[in-house]
């Protein structure tokens, strides 16, 4: 029975090393004869020069050889070509199963071994190496997939961003600058990166909300009422509720119904406090305290980066997570940390005496 192979396709090439001439043409010819593409080399430097120039699915090669050992020939060619190597040896007494394999070999035989155990050996060798072949082209389309979907996630939420800031025109970029500092800090924090992605994903739509605020509340240059308060207050249930049935890969809706909780159960909507806080949340909230303050808006100039920093100061601990804090402060004060969009500070940050 012939390989499996498709219609159109070259019979799979197989090279036997054997520096003893007439072995090396009898597994030859027995592997011909079940339509395999068959050449002999007589030793491992011969074989290589073959690799070479020809490309092999299969090397079927003694051990020993007088040239080049056939383990020595199995790891350069492991090393080097994409080639399975099935290891035969007339010496079975001084070579394990587990050894061969150890080095890269895809089987291990004992001679003498019988024509048809020879065959059915390469062919599950070339049944394993298009398997894996087919893993492979599956794992890279998949890949392709995910990549094609992050893009369009991307560009939702982008589309989002872009339609709160239509509605909010003064805080133009103000999302953007969170989810930058936000990401800046979960890096220095040493979170992984798909979580540091999905952090930058809820800080770009943190304030999605605020569509359902009429505008005349948000662009309001005085003070705000009671009332007009709580109307804004109620920004971050909105953009949960627009957000919860949409399975992202991370928990973006809680991070944005949680980015105005406080540590001491003092925030808004549910006054959670402490570990009830989602981490990235805490996260959000640092970012966003700094870049409201540190920022103009409609009723008030920027009141700079000192200022904001002294709010954090204030409240680390208590309002603010202290390690989130901390790194925050380190990242504006020592590392010089600015925001790479539309922002020019009232003042620029100094180190602490």
């Amino acid at each position: 029975m012939a390989p499996t192979a498709d219609k159109d396709a070259r019979p799979p090439a197989v090279l036997v090393v054997d520096d003893e001439k007439e072995i090396g043409q009898i597994l030859r010819d027995a592997l011909q004869r079940e339509g395999f593409d068959c050449d002999n080399a007589a030793g491992g430097f011969e074989a290589l020069s073959r690799l070479a120039k020809k490309s092999y699915d299969v090397v079927v090669t003694d051990i020993k050889m007088p040239d080049m050992d056939g383990i020595s020939l199995c790891r350069k060619i492991r090393s080097s070509y994409e080639t399975d190597v099935m290891v035969l040896t007339g010496f079975g007494l001084d070579f394990t199963y587990e050894q061969i394999i150890s080095i890269g070999a895809a089987d291990f035989l004992v001679k003498p071994v019988s024509n048809s155990e020879l065959a059915a050996r390469v062919k599950r060798i070339l049944n394993e190496r298009r398997s894996r072949s087919e893993r492979l082209q599956a794992l890279s389309e998949l890949k392709e997939q995910v990549e094609k979907f992050r893009r369009a996630m991307e560009g939702i939420v982008q589309a989002m961003s872009v339609a709160v800031e239509m509605r909010d025109p003064y805080t133009a970029g103000h999302q953007e600058r969170v989810a930058e500092l936000a990401g800046a800090i979960a890096v220095a924090q040493g979170l992984d990166q798909e979580t540091v992605y999905g952090l930058e994903m809820a800080g770009r739509i943190h304030d999605l909300g605020k569509i359902t605020v009429p505008a005349e509340i948000l662009a309001k240059p005085g003070r705000l009422s009671n009332l007009e308060y709580e109307l804004i207050k109620n920004h971050v249930r909105a953009g949960y509720d627009i957000l919860k049935k949409i399975e992202f890969p991370w928990p973006i809706a809680r991070i944005i119904l949680q980015h105005h909780e406080r540590l001491d159960g003092s925030g808004y909507p549910a006054g959670l406090a402490g570990e009830a806080i989602l981490p990235q949340a805490r996260i959000l909230a640092v970012a966003d305290v700094f870049e409201t303050i540190a920022s103009h808006r409609p009723y008030r100039p920027s009141l700079g980066v000192h200022k904001a920093l002294a709010e954090l100061e204030a409240g680390r601990g208590v309002r603010y997570d202290p390690d989130v804090v901390g790194v925050c402060l380190e990242l504006v004060r020592d590392k010089g940390f600015v925001f790479s969009r539309n922002w020019v500070p009232a003042d620029k940050p100094v180190p602490p005496p």
